[in-house]
């Protein structure tokens, strides 16, 4: 089965800075002995080849070369920003933009979303953490970002692959070329060839179960918060008469006027006419509580109508709305977090899937996209616990192939066809 960005690969995590702990720069991690080896060293707890994965083949160590490129030059034009390069409305997200107080010798802008991004200023950890008895705890006391941890981790991913109250994506940068953003947390982790990790006994024994269909389920939670917080913060009121538009569904207005594409989704309570929010994490999140705390996720479908019926309110009456489902959220992402995700409850969200499909809730694009990347976690899922034949394995994943395909493109994506793929594959579940 292939494991596919729906998203441009354009679109790049950045550093959230959550210390004052310099950054030493990647260098500072390319040794041989370290983290710069060609293989992968066979008695190390680590592979100890990080760093040439990521300078070969992430993505993210190409990020501050994508603003030199033609498009961004563009993008740049149009915004009226300078060189794409030296704009820090650019570069918060394509590198790894802390405080030049906060800047080592070794540490070079140009070296694009590097270690220190997503692993924390080393400056205290550098040299502890390669002890031989230093644990994950220690070096997360000295500053090291606990990447582990799912919450803590789509935190740090959706700082720029969403944009959050401190790296901005607005409707003025992508209309000016931008891509649009979408993630997930899951589906981006295990991206060939980014991978620079092994989950064996001593990645257990370090750091705890590893689980993808958890990872899912928390990011969308993590996601559906980050939301709620860009829709309250004061600075999001936008311009003018408008507001901040990329809060919202993007096909609510782009797609076509004769196509007579509007159809009610009673997830939302809103009539004909009226642009909704982007509530597409909001929609998968409380599916999966469905599954989970059935109390926790009837209450989040009434506050997230709630807050859709505010918007034609008043910003105080959506703040308030917004406010509320927040709460609910964060009370319910421990317990999503701490869950084991066994069996039959894969086979249950399953089904919540398809449940909410039948209900069109995947009428608008974006909830659809995250439904299908929800699908391909569950079905790795059924893979390595060997939930059915071989057969029936294959037939799903194939099946999966045959889901992306229906959201391939957002401008031809068409609800009916891709319920129809979900059922299908549905069938197949074992």
């Amino acid at each position: 089965m292939m494991r596919v960005a729906v998203a441009l690969i354009f679109l790049l995590g950045g550093t959230t800075v959550t210390g004052a702990d310099k950054h030493l720069g990647v260098a500072t991690c390319a040794n041989s002995m370290c983290h710069g080896s060609a293989q992968p060293f066979e008695k190390s707890n680590v592979m100890q080849n990080e760093f040439v994965t990521w300078q070969e083949n992430d993505p993210h160590a190409k990020a501050y070369e994508i603003l030199l490129n033609s498009e961004s030059k563009r993008i740049a034009k149009n915004l009226g920003i300078g060189p794409a390069e030296e704009a820090p409305m650019c570069l918060t997200c394509h590198t790894d933009f802390v405080p030049e107080a906060q800047r080592g010798e070794k540490f070079q802008l140009s070296d694009g979303v590097g270690c220190e991004s997503c692993h924390g200023g080393s400056e205290r950890w550098i040299a502890s953490h390669a002890a031989k008895d230093a644990t994950h705890a220690q070096n997360v006391a000295f500053g090291l970002y606990p990447t582990d941890e799912p919450i803590a981790r789509a935190e740090k991913c959706l700082g720029c692959h969403m944009g959050d109250r401190d790296k901005r994506m607005t409707h003025e940068i992508m209309g000016a070329g931008h891509p649009r953003l979408s993630f997930e947390l899951d589906t981006f982790t295990w991206l060939d060839p980014v991978v620079h990790f092994q989950v064996d006994d001593d990645y257990l024994k370090r750091k705890g179960d590893f689980n993808g269909v958890r990872d899912w389920a928390v990011g969308q939670g993590v996601a559906a918060k980050n939301l709620l917080e860009n829709l309250t913060d004061p600075r999001t009121a936008g311009k003018g008469i408008f507001p901040e538009l990329t809060l919202f569904d993007c096909h609510a207005c782009h797609r076509p006027m004769d196509g007579k594409q509007w159809a009610r989704r009673e997830g939302t309570g809103l009539g004909p006419g009226v642009v909704r929010l982007n509530d597409s994490n909001l929609v998968i999140f409380r599916l999966i509580l469905r599954a989970i705390d059935p109390g926790a996720a009837a209450t989040i479908a009434e506050q997230t109508r709630a807050m859709h019926r505010a918007t034609l309110t008043d910003r105080v009456a959506l703040n308030r709305a917004a406010t509320s489902l927040k709460s609910t959220i964060e009370r319910s992402l421990p317990l999503v977090s701490q869950n084991d995700y066994q069996p039959a409850l894969l086979k249950m969200v399953l089904n919540k899937v398809l449940d909410e499909a039948r209900r069109g809730e995947y009428r608008d694009y974006a909830a659809a996209e995250q439904a299908a990347m929800a699908v391909q976690s569950l079905v790795v899922a059924f893979e390595t616990a060997k939930m059915g034949d071989e057969n029936r394995l294959k037939a799903m994943s194939a099946q999966v192939d045959k889901l992306y395909k229906q959201v391939e493109s957002d401008t031809n994506y068409q609800p009916e066809r891709f319920v129809s793929a979900l059922e299908q594959l549905a069938r197949l579940a074992p």
